[in-house]
């Protein structure tokens, strides 16, 4: 049953010690706000790097030829290592693991692409089918590249949304639609979007269709894949896709220089071991700002207890028993503790709110935030902790006989 006397009497005295009860209450919403704030924060970085990695596929290797810097069975160093269509055939029909594939060719020369009187400068990067996923391209309207359009060397374009803003005005539907690239009409068959601004300023072709059209032969720049395979498995992918182009492009395959790779799998998989060391670390210096707060609240409490002791021992002379004296205790105790706590947690949580509102969704900290029921608990815990630490205090007062408590000054 709620009690208005005693209610009235911790509300008395909450007030005539104002500065205590605000010390007090201080160090409990200080734990949990830093503890929400660390918390937010590190999940807001790890959201950032993994929306930067989500906007291509993560199992994703690319690899590519570079330039030999040791010599190799009689082959000098500086060799320029090419790539040609047979690798790419090769990596796909005989390497375990892969799941989708694209050679890449660059047009960098004549980059022009005009629609009438409209025209604009853009990368015209050359692919196979796979690369859609692989680059997790969004198709707006239309279709990628096919098989069809790689077997035929079909003149068509796949376009990102800049590119038809820029190209058709007034929303006018650009599939179906011929434009220019160095003066090669290419029919466009489908607008794309991406995650990255900068990818969407891009234009599609078929590899085949650009190899004949520049004189490319069958040389490619690169090859990119998705695999089916985990981190670890993906790394004994990689040294043998080394040792593998090493043999057919003769170079020593301890030299770095001679094939370049780049595994997002394993450098997502270590930024997530980062992130989750980070994590850790943070709920370590949360919980050491928590125990702050609880040994504040319990040499608080041992103050409480001190001050009142000629009060304690009247009561108990007017037959106030142990239990009654404790329950006082203890109630002051969990009600600055709780409403401390309580007021630290919409604290925190509104402050992640508003730097989530503030900061742009393209950088590197996103939508800082924090699993409410982990602020929840942290809160339950430091309230139950906060009742603990008024215990001890409050038993050794219900235990002072009147008389000596009489006596105090």
């Amino acid at each position: 049953m709620f009690d208005v006397d005693k209610w009235q009497e911790i509300l008395s005295t909450i007030n005539k010690n104002r500065m205590r009860t605000f010390l007090t209450g201080f160090s409990v919403a200080w734990g949990i706000f830093m503890l929400i704030i660390l918390l937010g924060s590190g999940k807001g970085l790890q959201n950032g790097i993994e929306a930067q990695f989500r906007q291509d596929a993560v199992n994703t290797i690319w690899f590519g030829p570079g330039t030999t810097s040791k010599t190799y069975e009689g082959l000098k160093s500086g060799r320029q290592i090419r790539f040609t269509d047979e690798d790419y055939e090769y990596v796909r029909d005989r390497m375990k693991g892969v799941d989708k594939i694209s050679a890449r060719y660059y047009m960098w020369q004549n980059r022009v692409i005009s629609y009438n009187k409209e025209f604009g400068v853009y990368d015209l990067t050359c692919v196979h089918p796979d690369y859609q996923v692989i680059e997790n391209a969004k198709m707006e309207s239309g279709r990628f590249v096919n098989s069809i359009d790689i077997q035929k060397r079909r003149k068509v374009a796949v376009i990102g949304r800049p590119v038809q803003k820029t190209l058709f005005k007034n929303g006018k539907n650009p599939i179906g639609e011929y434009i220019k690239i160095n003066n090669v009409p290419f029919q466009v068959v489908g607008v794309f979007s991406d995650k990255s601004e900068r990818d969407e300023m891009r234009v599609y072709l078929p590899i085949t269709t650009a190899q004949m059209i520049s004189g490319g032969a069958n040389r490619i720049q690169n090859l990119t894949i998705t695999s089916t395979l985990s981190a670890k498995e993906s790394e004994e992918f990689e040294k043998q896709l080394r040792a593998d182009f090493a043999e057919r492009h003769r170079f020593d395959k301890e030299d770095m220089n001679a094939m370049w790779t780049y595994n997002t799998l394993k450098e997502f998989k270590m930024f997530t071991n980062l992130f989750l060391s980070i994590q850790i670390f943070v709920s370590i210096i949360g919980a050491f700002t928590i125990i702050a707060g609880i040994v504040g609240v319990s040499n608080i409490m041992i103050i409480v207890v001190n001050e009142r002791t000629k009060e304690i021992g009247i009561r108990k002379a007017i037959g106030a028993t142990p239990f009654s004296i404790v329950g006082m205790i203890l109630l002051e105790s969990v009600f600055i503790t709780g409403l401390a706590g309580y007021l630290g947690l919409l604290l925190g949580i509104g402050t992640l709110e508003l730097v989530s509102s503030v900061i742009p969704e393209n950088q590197f900290f996103v939508n800082p935030e924090v699993d409410f029921s982990i602020a929840l608990i942290s809160t339950i815990v430091l309230v139950i902790a906060g009742t603990l630490a008024g215990l001890m205090p409050s038993l050794r007062a219900s235990r002072i006989r009147p008389v000596v408590a009489l006596r105090d000054e």
